[in-house]
Order: structure tokens, then sequence, then C-alpha cells
């Protein structure tokens, strides 16, 4: 007995191949201005050899990824964050 259609629909997630839609995190939580000296924070945005991760992994837009980079940056220059290191997570 073969499977109709309906039945095929069932068999199978829908949610399969979809992908979810990656947004700016900071243009939609209306944060304007980030902290250099907030580690924790920061800490989403690196790797665990301390790397930036880039702008499509992260979702974030062009404007604020420049305003990450730079906070992790400064937060590198002032010992905060490590320049490099082995598994920070």
């Amino acid at each position: 007995m073969a499977a109709s259609r309906e039945d095929v629909k069932f068999l199978s997630n829908p949610k399969i191949g979809l992908r979810n839609k990656k947004y700016c995190r900071f243009r939609k939580f209306g944060i304007k201005y980030i902290d250099y000296k907030d580690s924790d924070f920061l800490l989403q945005f690196i790797n665990e050899q301390g790397k930036l991760l880039p702008r499509r992994i992260t979702g974030n837009s062009l404007k604020y990824q420049r305003r990450v980079a730079s906070a992790v940056k400064r937060s590198r220059h002032l010992a905060i964050l490590p320049f490099v290191a082995d598994l920070m997570k």
C-alpha cells in the first residue's frame, strides 16, 4: 500500500531545511553603546581562540560589527580580554 500525500506530510519534519533569519541584536533591542569594559557581553562575539567572529555568523549589521570590533580591541589593549587564548569559553 503506497502512502498518500497527506501521510507523507506527517512522516517528515516540515521545518527541515528552513533557517532562522539572522538579525542584528543591537538594532532589535535598541542597544546604542557597546561598553568595552563589559567582558561577558564581548565574549559572545569572539571564539575560543580569542578571534572576532564574522558578521555572517553573528548576524550583526556593518555599523555595529565595527563598533564591536573596536570595543574588543580596546578591551584587549587594557587587558580585560586576552589577545590569544586556548579554550576561553
